[in-house]
């Protein structure tokens, strides 16, 4: 069978499973909306449906949430930066990555949900936005989207591209159709070298992937973060801080009793409090309350009290300046089997990091904390405990982990600086149309 034909037919038996399967979509939409209500609404994005006019954008970049939208934030803030004449397209899959873009770049960007993989919908997709350069961000690999963007002309890259061992494993049943696949990107700009052979395992050429580093090093920090902190100190006063970052519902419990653990040890130490979805705000507070501690959120008092020993930050996109708030922090998604959440937004604030064992999706980044002296490691939520009690009550070692972990996001910057190089000719080629060049006289 040729190699044209395998594809075909490879792809006529994917699609045909995703449209039997649509019925699950709409039923997994409902149930997300039980939980979180902004799931019931824009159902029209997901499949692709639009009542506007055709809006063409000159970059798409695909950040499937939040993480990947913190992620691609230098870079969509340097494409705005440096080609504001460009009309940038963010699409996202979830509610809190939709807030999250909104809450970065507002009207500056134009957004929408990318639809199911479904063709009939990414042809409606990519008919009604005409992309001329699309960035996936980390591990989106959706086959008919990839297909048709080469269908349609489209260069795509795959950027701060990471593949665990686990997702390699995962995609074992759809591997013959993702190697064809990923072989119809422009390239691949892997986070680390071990991402890199993960990719051309799954089934890329090896020419197509080229090593950038990660763009979370070059992550923004506003100066106005050292202002909140300072203000969160004035009013909060000298007493112990630590939070609990990115957590699960598995962790919840493991929270509270580690915070009635220490207390026992600093009864004046307040817990900040950052669930991983915001569906789990209220059980982090109701969780608080049944355990008997003062408990406040950032919605309803803005800033905690002396009688609160936990504060619940039950809002998007603070996280960092809250870190920098803590003298030591739990990244959750790390006590269960999750995979850890990001340990460079704790090492960037100078906040001593704590985690539990199931670090596989930032593998690199924590082998590289771990060498340099700068992150501790539970092995379960006592040993997490034991952890975080001995730097609350070890200013001096505190000191010497922050330090590190500060020198090695310094160290690993340059992920963005070799990223747009990367992308650079699809770009000049985008200037150079005469739409473009038109608005850049402008």
């Amino acid at each position: 069978m040729s190699i044209l034909r395998t594809e075909r037919v490879l792809r006529a038996l994917y699609s045909a499973l995703l449209y039997v399967l649509v019925p699950v979509t709409v039923y997994h939409l409902i149930w997300r909306g039980f939980r979180q209500a902004e799931y019931l609404h824009r159902w029209s994005e997901r499949y692709a449906v639009y009542s506007s006019e055709a809006l063409a954008a000159t970059v798409w970049v695909h950040a499937v949430s939040v993480g990947e939208v913190n992620a691609a934030a230098p870079l969509i803030d340097a494409l705005l930066r440096e080609r504001p004449h460009h009309r940038l397209l963010v699409t996202t899959i979830t509610p809190t990555g939709s807030a999250r873009v909104r809450a970065l770049w507002g009207d500056r960007v134009e957004h929408v949900y990318l639809p199911y993989d479904l063709t009939g919908a990414v042809r409606r997709f990519l008919d009604h936005y005409r992309p001329r350069l699309g960035l996936i961000v980390e591990t989106e690999l959706w086959p008919n989207l990839l297909f048709c963007c080469r269908d349609h002309g489209i260069p795509v890259y795959i950027v701060n591209a990471r593949l665990s061992a686990r997702s390699l494993r995962g995609y074992r049943t759809l591997r013959p159709l993702l190697g064809r696949a990923l072989r119809t990107l422009r390239g691949v700009a892997a986070q680390s070298a071990d991402d890199g052979r993960r990719f051309v395992r799954l089934g890329a050429r090896a020419e197509q992937v080229v090593v950038t580093g990660n763009l979370k090093f070059d992550m923004y920090v506003d100066p106005a973060w050292a202002a909140f902190v300072e203000d969160f100190r004035a009013r909060v006063g000298p007493r112990p801080v630590w939070i609990a970052a990115s957590t699960h519902p598995e962790e919840e419990a493991a929270v509270v009793a580690l915070h009635r653990r220490l207390r026992a040890r600093w009864p004046d130490l307040l817990l900040l409090w950052a669930p991983r979805h915001p569906e789990r705000f209220r059980a982090a507070v109701q969780a608080a309350i049944d355990a008997g501690f003062g408990t406040a959120t950032r919605t309803l008092t803005r800033w905690p009290d002396a009688g609160d020993a936990v504060f619940v930050i039950d809002t998007l996109g603070e996280l960092l300046r809250y870190y920098g708030c803590a003298q030591a922090a739990f990244v959750g998604g790390s006590l269960q089997d999750i995979g850890g959440h990001n340990l460079l937004e704790p090492a960037a604030t100078r906040t001593a990091i704590v985690t539990g064992p199931h670090l596989h999706n930032f593998a690199d980044i924590a082998r590289q904390l771990q060498r340099a002296g700068a992150m501790r490691i539970g092995q379960d939520a006592d040993g997490v405990g034991d952890a975080l009690e001995a730097l609350l009550a070890d200013p001096g070692e505190r000191a010497r982990m922050t330090e590190a972990a500060a020198a090695l996001v310094e160290q690993g910057r340059g992920a963005l600086r070799r990223t747009l190089a990367l992308v650079e000719a699809d770009l000049a080629a985008i200037d150079e149309t005469p739409a473009v060049a038109a608005l850049a006289r402008d």
